[in-house]
């Protein structure tokens, strides 16, 4: 049978015995390639490898059926480019190869160009080719692919040939069944491992930051992801927002806020259902498909993170190639996606449990701050009328309701010093100032974070120095200035409260008088922040207080 290939077929012989021989040879060489490998990648590159060898064919090819059994897909080839594997492809049915597989007969052509049920695939870079033949591949009754082989040079191909090709087919069919059962086994095993890991990191006394981080790590590897992201949603804006991802670029953290209801993830996170794109760069409803292309993600299987039927975020999957998500790969996700919101859930019932606990104690701790201080006025012998009690008091309160509301918007952990004593500085002028008196209050100085006793006692501090400016340090004067200033010094916080008013009179005893509010202040710097006081008269009335400066670290 001659050829006119630029191989030398083992079919070049010219009587029976010596092809029944080779042919015997081929397949001994095939069926051990087989009984080497167990996953189906191995299996697959063996197979063709050594059918390319044993038939003296430039090329070998396999081909299996997708998921939704629409497309046949390139998994293994001997002869083509390698980076097509797992992105050429055919419909179920076109092209030469997907026309075996979809009449479950073989077929070959010596000019496969010439041929009307040709189809190129340019990534495969078959052009150099010529000849095909291609034989289905079926097992029990079911088409699961097509091999092909390929020459450069054109070549017909003989019945002993055809046959060849068709008792590997069946043998590659076996084993390619085979190892499917196994990748399958495999992978189960480690969707189980996963799903234990999972549960273990959910239990695990770790901050929700790292469990979440520690999550799309491990669903990114066992969904094969190019990109995995846990996007929260904002409760004040009903934006979702990122809150853990696993090989995600700057470009990708750094897009815009979707918010719920836009694009895929938004429609997601108003709708709660699963959502799978084979392609986002060809789906309309994408909105980043600049960023996209530019990071190379192609497939996105977007599901929602729900408890109780309230949609509080969503999971997403990214893969580097179009990849249609079978209903096993939805089923893995949304589990994981479950067991993460239930983690979140019970995260935040902590949280809440402990932030209740933490205000009570503040609440209760600062209502004994405030009798506190209604004591010392009631044993001080001054003269003073209710209206003089009531401003007073309102203005100790304000000052300390203005440190929950610093505390409310830091989380429950730090206060900013600065930013506290410009409401404080607010409040007493709003409450104390009489309407003739112009007086300007500035705050400067650094951010200074202190926790909630520290700032509590030093709003107090500030509260009695301007209460005692406004009373005495501008008489029968239509304007006045305080300056408040901060500052950190050799391991010490430095407050100094400065006004331009009249000073202090001569002979003043700044503790041992009358002065409630002075004694007020000597007690909070001494005894409770364990600092120093000193009041002097520089052209007004200036007072310095210093107090241990213990390192806060923001949270």
């Amino acid at each position: 049978m001659p050829l006119a290939s630029s191989k030398s077929s083992r079919y070049d012989g010219h009587n029976t015995d010596m092809n029944k021989t080779a042919e015997i040879s081929a397949l001994r060489a095939i069926s051990r390639a087989i009984g080497q490998a167990l996953d189906l990648d191995s299996t697959l590159h063996l197979i063709t490898r050594t059918t390319a060898e044993v038939m003296g064919m430039d090329s070998c090819s396999i081909y299996l059926l997708d998921q939704a059994g629409e497309y046949l897909v390139l998994k293994a080839t001997t002869g083509l480019a390698a980076e097509a594997v797992g992105q050429a492809r055919l419909r179920f049915g076109e092209g030469l190869t997907g026309w075996a597989a979809g009449e479950g007969q073989p077929v070959a052509s010596s000019d496969a160009a010439s041929d009307s049920r040709f189809v190129y695939l340019p990534e495969t870079r078959e052009s150099n080719f010529r000849s095909l033949a291609a034989v289905p591949l079926i097992t029990s009754g079911r088409v699961l692919g097509a091999i092909n082989v390929q020459t450069t040079a054109r070549h017909e191909y003989g019945g002993d040939e055809m046959e060849l090709l068709g008792v590997i087919a069946d043998l590659a069919a076996g084993a390619i069944e085979k190892a499917t059962l196994y990748d399958s086994m495999r992978r189960q095993i480690s969707e189980l491992s996963t799903l234990a890991e999972v549960s273990e990191t959910l239990t695990s006394p770790l901050y929700l930051e790292e469990v979440l981080r520690l999550i799309v790590e491990m669903a990114s590897r066992t969904m094969e992801a190019k990109t995995c992201s846990l996007m929260l949603i904002d409760e004040e804006t009903k934006e979702l927002v990122i809150a853990a991802a696993h090989s995600a670029t700057q470009a990708y953290l750094n897009r815009p806020l979707l918010r719920v209801g836009d694009g895929i993830t938004g429609q997601v996170a108003r709708e709660g259902k699963p959502v799978a794109v084979a392609d986002v760069q060809t789906d309309p409803r994408y909105l980043a498909k600049e960023m996209a292309a530019q990071e190379g993600l192609h497939a996105l299987l977007s599901v929602p993170l729900a408890v109780r039927e309230r949609v509080i975020g969503v999971f997403n999957c990214y893969k580097g190639r179009p990849h249609r998500f079978t209903d096993a790969e939805v089923k893995l996700f949304t589990t994981l996606a479950n067991q993460t919101a239930l983690a979140i859930e019970n995260a935040n019932l902590v949280v809440r449990s402990a932030v209740i606990r933490e205000m009570h104690h503040r609440v209760k701790n600062n209502l004994q701050t405030v009798a506190m201080l209604l004591r010392l006025q009631l044993r001080d012998g001054r003269e003073v009328s209710g209206r003089e009690v009531l401003t007073e008091t309102i203005t100790r309160i304000l000052s300390i309701a203005a440190v929950h509301e610093i505390l409310s918007a830091e989380g429950f952990r730090l206060v900013n010093l600065r930013q506290l004593l410009d409401r404080v500085a607010h409040n007493v002028t709003q409450t104390m100032a009489a309407p003739a008196l112009r007086l300007a209050v500035t705050v400067t100085g650094e951010d200074i974070y202190l926790n909630s006793r520290q700032a509590t006692s030093l709003a107090l501090v500030v509260n009695e120095l301007l209460q005692n400016s406004i009373e005495h340090a501008f008489p029968d004067r239509t304007e006045g200035r305080v300056e408040i200033r901060l500052s950190e010094r050799d391991g010490e916080l430095v407050l100094v409260v400065e006004d331009n008013g009249q000073g202090l009179p001569a002979g003043f005893e700044p503790y041992g008088g009358d002065d409630l509010g002075l004694k007020i202040i000597h007690a909070l710097v001494t005894e409770d922040l364990g600092g120093s006081i000193t009041l002097s008269r520089e052209g007004g009335t200036r007072a310095v207080i210093s107090i241990p400066r213990v390192e806060t670290p923001r949270v």
